[in-house]
């Protein structure tokens, strides 16, 4: 294995003899020559950036396995032929145990395995699938490995052979490489490890020790919650244990206490006056959604998922969680375990929601940057997007989830520190909305084995990054098993529709300790880790109970039921295990056989964090206003919006989600002519027998959060739900949620940000009448190189489901008949501070778009009755680039040409240095959309807008181009052939 050396020690590693081959049947298959090799040609088109200069000639790509040495040669025959080759397309080579393999001559080969006792998603579902139909025993299940083989043609060196497989063909985070030697590793242990209880000396310790065991120990706890643990354990006369000290540290971890937004904070305003706030999500956020106590909220912010009233006997529930610094690290694996473990929310939202849609929102750094630009220890931007986009789409692809809605961001502040969103929509009977626990009940451990891959990801995800984090905390990456997880949600649901417990969460960040510790809070459980079910061995007993292995649920099952959830649960194949009971003695016992290895107060674990008094304050930049510069070219400067890497096209992500699966997508990502054109939201049908259908929508804007938090906030708020009465959904029937990414706000001016960000959440909230439901933070999202340290951007995403009265009035954004007319309705103001159009000239400060609170809600109600009295033939929101973005889109999505006149807009009296064709065309104002009617409609879309500011602005003509009249300059004309060319070719992938 060549790891992390200079050139010289990767040519004498790649030219060592090679070493023992495994006692293993080998298997490599190969495209058939003649055939295409579609893995094998991406590989060569990413090779492209690391500039081989024609030294790459080709690459075949292979997948490989090892199986047991004990089968016969006819039965591995066998499988070969009918399980891993396809005899059509494939190829496969064999190779007897202990054999040297046959490799073809003049290529190098790289082959890439995952580390012993790391996840195996693909040989663990080979060795299921052997041992279901007969064709290998039980204990070889867990025999059979994968590797991934590259045979590479062309005058390579070392060098470009080691660039090439640790930049594109593996994660040396969790694999190895082996280049030009054949010696795979088989059954290698996992290690041993002591079981029983660890003690941690701690109550002797100096303030300096203390934070230095919190750092060595990955606890990321602060001096003052050392101080507060070693107070209690000093007041109980003993030194805590492993497994105590590891389940104070997840419970009280920033990922799972939210200890900032729920802390106390002086807040200093720019005058120099303060106020102090006693818990900040609940004053502001939370607040606003018990104020509005809507009728349709059936349970906000105490469980996994929000969940609100959708139709008859049924509810929905939404959950969007971040999975950033595992995906700074392993962008495919972070990606896809965040999905699998929203999707576990929703699983374990109320008594279990079945999953019906997934959404996603990347934030990475320019995929054109220099290569000598990436930080020491980060991951190039491309690498990262290709590889979160491959994670989100193999796990809910292979889960059968449809992925509709999504974005996709760009900016300097993400290199090095990417955000990964991942959300599901999930039905649930409403009758099925509450869940309990009682003394007495089996604890039940459901689904995918425990091992050490995610150990300290809460408080890894409590941290900030560093050059060193990709080796400190690898340990903190979770690896993924969509097919195991498919199996859970199917027995979970079926358990739940069959009475069988009453009680259930997933096992996340913190694993058992997180689980089973929120669950017992209000009761007291025992559990019994000697029965836990492990992937390997090597794991000391707090390992077992911190790890954050994927695909586990935690189930709370009344004693008379236990029989047959454990009955059901082995007729569907997925393990189910009783671990523990719930108890009334609100105390968290820990066993291991006979040994305790855990006893902590419950009181103490939820309720005894310290809560210091944080400080905020926010200056606004000091920057001078940059106004609004005529384009020396009108035509030129919509054609490069369109162009540019936070407008154009996203179709190369999309078309790699499954968003038709389930059969219950109205409105897809897409939509238009040729399908080519973003749509505003998508729209499920969630009840076949229904024709009432849901939203999903987002809105974010981090370009606007330097200048003005609160109006990024703000503004976020208004563009989800705008997207959602874009397609004809409800506003009154419209539910929020929040996700705060921020960097370190133990600095005040950074705490100060998120405590606008906040109020305006509330106030926007207010105002729509929209209540946010659920939401999460993460927080110290920041990079160090050395003692420089880059925060993100603020960045606040607000995601929305709505209701649409009737599938059948679904609006999309593509024009559709030469002659409608076409209205701008909302008013343009010189708002451009944070928008598209200055960054494009390099321009920073500004005014920020702002929803104007009086009257946007009102507009977005009255546009909603036009929509749903039939007299919106295309709707399209207006928001990054502007009006002119938006007419382009509307343009090319339709095929069809528009031909407005700009100088009808009422722009009132501008101020010196804004060109009013310019803000015409560029302005980011809110509650603003372009709106297709038909000639005989508009009376009546104009009597539903009455009040409200409502243009005419032209048509829709057949003429393959957009004309536009604009204030203080001739006419000009784009053909839409220039602007859909520029939409889809905008950003390097």
């Amino acid at each position: 294995m060549v790891s992390s050396r200079s050139d010289a020690e990767a040519s004498a590693a790649v030219s060592a003899a090679p070493m023992a081959l495994p006692r293993a049947w080998r298997i490599e298959v190969f495209r058939a020559p003649g055939q295409a090799d579609p893995r094998g040609r991406a590989i060569e088109g990413l090779a492209a950036e690391l500039q081989l200069e024609g030294r790459l000639e080709g690459v075949r790509f292979g997948r490989g396995f090892l199986l047991p040495p004990e089968l016969s040669r006819a039965a591995v025959d066998e499988i070969v032929s009918n399980v891993l080759c396809d005899p059509v397309v494939d190829r496969a080579r064999l190779t007897a145990p202990g054999d040297a393999p046959e490799v073809p001559g003049g290529v190098r080969r790289v082959l890439a395995a995952v580390m012993p006792g790391v996840m195996d998603p693909v040989a663990r579902s080979l060795g299921r699938l052997l041992h279901r139909t007969g064709r290998a025993d039980q204990d070889q299940i867990g025999r059979v490995q994968s590797f991934r083989a590259h045979e590479l043609s062309g005058d390579l060196t070392d060098g470009d052979l080691r660039q090439l497989g640790q930049r594109l063909l593996a994660n040396e985070t969790i694999e190895e490489l082996h280049f030009d030697e054949e010696s795979l590793g088989y059954e290698q242990p996992g290690g041993e490890a002591q079981r029983g209880p660890v003690v941690v000396p701690l109550l002797e310790l100096g303030d300096a020790e203390l934070l230095e065991l919190s750092r060595t120990g990955q606890l990321s706890l602060t001096l003052i919650e050392m101080r507060a643990v070693q107070a209690h354990y000093a007041a109980l006369g003993r030194e805590p244990l492993a497994a105590e000290l590891e389940t104070v540290a997840q419970t009280w971890s920033e990922h799972c206490k939210h200890k900032t937004l729920c802390g106390i904070i002086e807040v200093e305003r720019p005058d120099g006056s303060k106020y102090t706030i006693d818990n900040l999500l609940k004053s502001t956020i939370a607040a606003a959604t018990h104020e509005l106590d809507r009728d349709f909220c059936l349970s906000v912010f105490v469980d996994n998922a929000g969940i609100v009233h959708f139709e008859g006997e049924w509810a929905v529930c939404f959950k969007v969680e971040t999975h950033n610094h595992p995906s700074a690290i392993d962008p495919y694996g972070g990606a896809g375990t965040g999905i699998g473990g929203v999707i576990r929310d929703i699983l374990g939202a109320g008594l279990g929601a079945k999953p019906i849609a997934n959404t996603n929102a990347f934030f990475v750094g320019p995929t054109d940057l220099a290569a000598d630009d990436v930080p020491k220890g980060s991951l190039h931007p491309r690498r990262v997007l290709r590889g979160v986009v491959a994670g989100v789409r193999d796990y809910g692809n292979r889960m059968g989830i449809p992925t509709v809605s999504g974005g996709v961001w760009f900016d300097k502040g993400y290199v090095g520190n990417p955000l990964v969103y991942a959300g599901t929509v999930g039905l649930i009977p409403a009758s099925m909305a509450q869940k309990e626990v009682r003394p007495g009940d089996s604890i039940v451990a459901l689904g995918g084995r425990t091992g050490r891959d995610g150990i300290h990801g809460a408080t890894f995800s409590s941290i900030e990054l560093s050059e060193h984090s990709e080796t400190e905390s690898s340990h903190a990456v979770q690896i993924g098993d969509p097919i195991t997880e498919k199996g859970v949600l199917d027995v979970l649901l079926a358990a739940r529709d069959a009475g069988l417990y009453r009680g259930v969460t997933d096992c996340g960040a913190g694993g058992f300790s997180s689980a089973v510790g929120e669950m017992a809070e209000g009761t007291g459980a025992e559990v019994w880790l000697e029965r836990v079910p492990l992937k390997y061995p090597g794991l000391t007993s707090h390992e077992v109970w911190i790890s954050e292995a994927q695909e586990r649920m935690v189930l709370s099952v009344p004693p008379d039921k236990l029989e047959a959830l454990l009955e059901l649960c082995a007729a569907e194949d997925v393990e189910a295990v009783e671990i523990g009971r719930f108890n009334d003695s609100g105390r968290l016992v820990l066993k291991d056989g006979e040994e305790t290895v855990g006893d902590m107060d419950l009181e103490f674990l939820h309720d005894g964090t310290p809560r210091p008094t944080r400080h905020a304050r926010w200056t606004p930049p000091e920057l001078p206003d940059p106004g609004c510069p005529a384009a020396a070219d009108p035509s030129k400067a919509i054609v490069a919006l369109l162009g540019a890497p936070n407008v154009a096209s996203r179709e190369w992500i999309i078309r790699q989600y499954d968003h038709e699966v389930q059969g219950g997508s109205v409105l897809k990502p897409l939509v238009g002519e040729r399908s080519d054109a973003p749509g505003d939201g998508a729209i499920v049908q969630p009840l076949r027998h229904s024709r009432r259908g849901l939203s999903i929508t987002c809105g974010a804007n981090p370009l606007y959060g330097r200048l003005d938090p609160y109006a990024m906030a703000l503004a976020g708020i208004d563009e989800a739900l705008r997207n959602a009465v874009a397609v004809g959904a409800d506003p009154d029937q419209a539910a929020i949620l929040d996700n705060f990414s921020w960097g370190n706000c133990d600095r005040p001016e950074m705490l100060g940000a998120l405590v606008l960000a906040a109020e305006a959440c509330q106030d926007g909230a207010l105002a729509y009448r929209t209540p946010f439901i659920s939401g999460k933070d993460s927080l110290n999202n920041e990079y160090r190189v050395g003692d420089q340290v880059h925060s993100i951007p603020h960045t606040l995403l607000i995601s929305c489901m709505a209701q649409v009265p009737d599938v059948a009035r679904a609006v999309s954004m593509d024009a559709k008949q030469a002659g409608n007319v076409i209205y701008q309705v909302g008013a343009t103001h010189p708002e451009l501070g944070g928008s598209h159009w200055l960054q494009e000239l390099g321009l920073d400060g500004g005014t920020v778009p702002r929803p104007d609170l009086e009257t946007a809600p009102a507009l977005l109600r009255a546009l909603h009755a036009a929509a749903a009295a039939g007299k919106l033939r295309a709707c399209h929101d207006l928001s990054e680039g502007g009006l002119g973005v938006a007419a382009a889109e509307m343009a090319f999505g339709g095929d069809l040409g528009l031909e407005l006149d700009l100088t009808k807009l009422p722009l009132g009296e501008l101020p010196s240095g804004y060109d009013p064709a310019s803000v015409a065309l560029f302005s980011e104002s809110c509650t603003r959309f372009l709106v297709e009617v038909e000639p005989h409609a508009c009376s009546a879309f104009e009597q539903h807008l009455d009040g409200h500011p409502v243009t005419r602005l032209g048509s829709v003509i057949e003429a393959q181009e957009l004309r536009l009249n604009l204030p203080g300059g001739s006419p000009c004309a784009v053909p839409l052939a220039d602007l859909r060319r520029s939409h889809q070719s905008g950003f390097q992938s």
